[in-house]
């Protein structure tokens, strides 16, 4: 789980086999288990004679109650063939066990399905002298933390993602002492369930101070090409690549055939070993499999002979047979390539976002925090939360690339309201589908929304003026939650206020990021924090400037098309701005009443000179009035708060001759700079 720690000896093992042979999982076990016919009697045993419910059908507890049938299972696969075999633990979780009463025993099923499979690789390995691997197999239980069971409450949750952690935490405990080489986490329709997985197990392995591989395996639903919960496989592979895990593939649900091109986009993207086990075919009528071996090995050999596999085996329908097939069809491939990824930031909701070096900036949005917007602050307090989506919605229709959201408003719970606004989104594709920034100065509301958010989320913000251990503390419970993160440029002794400053705390906030929590490295990048720039200055990045000289042949953008929580001198931001002083809280300048001007990257010195003023900075020591700067032609936009502002270009004024009313000689010159006309308000700002 941590990529600062060593290895794993099985992962050591996992890997160099793997560079070796294209590697062998085992086949379905509900399908062999079926094929026992065994009645209530046989399920319950001695020790759950008097059992209070029907326990037939909960597998798992065969583990107790049948081991020697169980253990023979596994020992077929391996002298099927199979490399790797997983443990009869699909749903042996406290959740999925309350189905039959039975949570309580929940850490034993566990412990004893992972000493099962042991016990057969001891015997197959004492045969043939080949290594097996024990997967420790984590299902996704019968709950979903982001999809509502109830289609008329949207933001209603069966599950919250610390039960789900809790309870695969136990799970987790129990495989541990049970001696898995290796964790499964299988069959995800929900990446959300998957991420309160992963998060359990980096938990355990740090309180024990120990390293136990991942596997991650999805599920596409449908021939729709995404998962029960709307991602792609692209996205979910964004959402779970923090954990670095061993393998990443997909099973169940479909055929090899349906599965194809799926497992060939994910390997296109993911830069760690594929792993494949499909369903003999799709289910006929009666929800049998009838996808013989030869022709479901007959598939997955393809598989092999395109270097799309690390990793193959079976899932539904499959028995010993399909796996021995699937052996002989793939002995003597050439494993899959990994490929060598490009190092860039990759984010997702519904779907991926990568910035690329085609993408000069990236628009978020802002309209959806409450100390930027006063519209959607009072939609919020009032508790209107479809009015809120409305204007979520818009942001990503208007261009948004990223969503902000922020709660920080004395009058709200910001923990429920972030809570209560992110499940609501989730519900929404048309805005789920784009990465969501969860923006406060509280973390414990940044953890909360976190909790609710599938995708690869960027947190905006942690800093180092509480010191390195909090930072540090932060840091590590943001990447196990799978978020980018925002690093502002505060230190012991407050902001930034010089180049080299900035530049100082950059690099030991980075160094520790990457060096010493494990984050992976990226290319370092720009965020836009408005939506959207007039069409023709879509290019412009906003830049930071430290003296007036840095305004020389600059352009200037709208400031009311950005935060009017943002100075447009020092551009602080958020809970930092006092607004009804309207004064910048870091840098001590007075806010402008009307629209303001904030300096951009340079345009064509060509363009007509225009007039303004600008206040006095503290942090920069200047102040600055009437300073002529190059401006775009005469234009007017509409901006999307609804605020039309208009540039008008300079215009030659010549003295009147004879007409002329000065006393003392004309003195008009030949041009006078304009000022920006004053806004009109087309609507109510929001």
């Amino acid at each position: 789980m941590n990529k600062l720690a060593p290895k794993s000896q099985a992962e050591s093992t996992l890997r160099r086999l793997a560079a070796e042979r294209i590697l062998v999982l085992d086949g379905a076990m509900g399908t062999m288990i079926q094929a026992l016919r065994l009645d209530e009697e046989a399920f319950r045993g001695p020790r759950f004679d008097a059992w209070n419910r029907e326990v037939r059908g909960n597998n798992d507890l065969l583990n107790l109650t049948q081991p020697d049938a169980i253990r023979s299972i596994h020992l077929a696969y391996f002298r099927a063939g199979a490399d790797i075999v997983s443990t009869n633990t699909f749903s042996s979780t406290r959740i999925a066990q309350a189905d039959y009463g039975m949570a309580d025993i929940a850490y034993e099923l566990n412990a004893e399905g992972a000493r099962l499979v042991r016990e057969a690789a001891r015997t197959a390995q004492e045969e043939d002298g080949r290594e097996r691997i024990v997967a420790g197999a984590i299902g996704p239980t019968n709950r979903t933390a982001s999809i509502s069971p109830d289609v008329s409450n949207p933001g209603f949750r069966a599950i919250t993602f610390d039960q789900l952690r809790e309870a695969y935490g136990e799970q987790v405990r129990g495989l541990i002492d049970g001696g898995v080489d290796v964790f499964l986490i299988e069959t995800i329709f929900d990446t959300l369930n998957a991420k309160a997985a992963i998060f359990a197990i980096a938990d355990e392995l740090a309180a024990r101070g120990i390293d136990i591989p991942v596997m991650i395996s999805g599920t596409i639903t449908d021939r729709s090409g995404r998962f029960l919960s709307g991602q792609t496989p692209e996205a979910f592979w964004n959402s779970v690549a923090h954990a670095a895990p061993v393998s990443v593939g997909l099973n169940c649900a479909l055929g090899a055939k349906e599965m194809r091109a799926h497992i060939a986009e994910l390997g296109r993207v993911a830069d760690t070993l594929i792993c494949a086990y499909p369903n003999a075919g799709l289910p006929n009528e009666f929800g049998h499999y009838d996808e013989g071996p030869d022709a479901m090995a007959a598939q997955l050999g393809e598989f092999a002979a395109s270097g799309l596999v690390n990793i193959i085996g079976g899932c539904c329908g499959t028995t010993p047979d399909h796996i021995r097939a699937i052996a002989r069809a793939v002995a003597g491939k050439t494993p899959r390539k990994i490929p060598e990824i490009p190092p860039r930031l990759r984010l997702s909701g519904l779907e991926p976002f990568t910035l690329t070096p085609e993408i000069p900036f990236v628009n978020v949005g802002e309209r959806t925090n409450v100390t930027g917007s006063a519209r959607f602050r009072k939609l919020v307090t009032a508790g209107d939360y479809p009015a809120a989506l409305a204007v979520a919605r818009d942001q990503v229709e208007s261009g948004a690339q990223i969503i902000d959201i922020n709660m920080d408003e004395g009058l709200l719970d910001s923990e429920k309201a972030m809570t209560t606004l992110l499940n609501l989104i989730a519900a929404e594709p048309d805005i789920a589908r784009v990465p969501v920034m969860i923006d406060s100065s509280k973390f414990s509301v940044i953890e909360a929304g976190l909790k609710c958010v599938q995708g690869k989320a960027v947190v905006n913000s942690i800093s180092l003026k509480e010191g390195e251990d909090a930072f540090i503390g932060h840091a590590e419970t943001v990447r196990r939650y799978g978020a980018a993160v925002v690093v502002m440029a505060f230190d012991e002794t407050g902001q930034a206020d010089t180049l080299e400053k900035k530049k100082k705390i950059a690099a030991r906030a980075y160094d520790i990021l990457v060096n010493r929590v494990g984050f992976r490295r990226r290319t370092s990048s720009s965020i836009r924090t408005s939506l959207p720039s007039p069409p023709a200055w879509r290019s412009t990045t906003i830049t930071a400037s430290t003296s007036s000289k840095a305004h020389a042949g600059s352009a200037r953008t709208c400031h009311m098309s950005m935060s009017p929580a943002e100075c447009p001198i020092c551009r602080s931001r958020s809970a930092a701005m006092k607004l009804s002083a309207r004064r910048c809280m870091r840098c001590s300048s007075i806010m402008p009443s009307k629209p303001a001007w904030i300096w951009a990257s340079s345009m064509p010195a060509s363009w007509p000179s225009m007039t303004t003023s600008i206040r006095n900075c503290a942090r920069l020591a200047r102040t600055s009035s009437s300073i002529a700067v190059p401006t775009p032609p005469s234009v007017c936009w509409r901006l999307p708060n609804g605020i039309a502002a208009t540039v008008r270009r300079r215009r030659k004024r010549t003295c009147p001759g004879a007409k002329c009313r000065s006393k003392n000689g004309c003195r008009t010159p030949s041009s006078t700079a304009l000022p920006i006309s004053s806004p009109r308000t087309s609507r109510k700002r929001g």
